[in-house]
């Protein structure tokens, strides 16, 4: 995502309240990172899951998203993953927190993380496998239609292991009390998706054309959806040496 075309300039108002980290996928992105000791927080937002006790500093692209980053928060640069404002091995790892779905280009993004920092945590998901999700098949298609060319999970993989990484997946499940509000995060809680603003952070509907959610809220999304299964997301942690967090160091090529 480039910072002129900036989705959040209207999209991201009020995206701090509802997007609260999750402790639980907190602790897993936490665990991923392992020893680093300073992290590169690559498509920011407000702030979320920014490590504690670590040096960190954010890098996003939208004025919206930093103008809403807590006091006391990690200090943020204005810029894209695709050109990092940041020196080549500054970091000792970097994260890329729900966020590859902004960029314009995977490749150069990833290649940009590995670039900047001798370890990488990646959390995303799988369009493949989102718009097979209830709210996205039965209510709201066109999110599936919009995402078919969105980075795979496989793609982000694939990505990280051709620019020489050993990648480790890890599905994340989304707790059914998700505090974190994205697209999967009420899969226990459908009613919560008639609420504008529980809505306006979640990108992929809050991009809908209006028509087109109002024909999805019409379908009236109810509790009889609360049995259905949770969604997963899946962290990448690349490990420099193949020893997960035992190791530190520069990255060796896999090939």
């Amino acid at each position: 995502m480039t910072a002129p075309d900036d989705p959040y300039a209207v999209l991201g108002n009020g995206y701090a309240r509802r997007r609260r980290p999750d402790p639980r996928i907190a602790a897993m992105i936490e665990s991923a990172l392992g020893p680093a000791r300073s992290v590169l927080n690559v498509g920011a937002g407000a702030g979320s899951y920014e490590p504690s006790g670590r040096r960190v500093v954010a890098v996003e692209p939208s004025a919206t998203m930093i103008a809403q980053r807590p006091p006391g928060s990690a200090p943020a640069v204005q810029g894209i993953a695709e050109a990092l404002p940041v020196g080549g091995g500054a970091f000792d790892a970097a994260t890329a927190i729900l966020t590859v779905h902004h960029w314009t280009d995977l490749r150069a993004g990833l290649s940009e993380l590995r670039r900047v920092s001798r370890r990488q945590a990646v959390l995303t998901w799988d369009p493949a496998v989102s718009s097979r999700f209830w709210l996205v098949e039965e209510y709201f298609p066109q999110i599936a239609e919009r995402e078919r060319d969105l980075a795979t999970l496989d793609a982000v993989r694939d990505e990280l292991e051709w620019a020489g990484a050993r990648v480790e997946v890890i599905p994340v499940p989304v707790p059914a009390d998700c505090t974190d509000g994205f697209t999967g995060a009420y899969w226990r809680r459908p009613e919560a998706c008639l609420d504008t603003e529980v809505r306006a952070a979640m990108s992929p509907l809050a991009l809908l054309d209006p028509p087109d959610v109002e024909r999805g809220l019409g379908r009236k999304i109810t509790r009889h959806k609360a049995h259905c299964v949770h969604p997963v997301v899946h962290a990448h942690r690349t490990d420099p040496c193949g020893h997960g967090d035992r190791c530190a160091g520069n990255a060796r090529p896999a090939r």
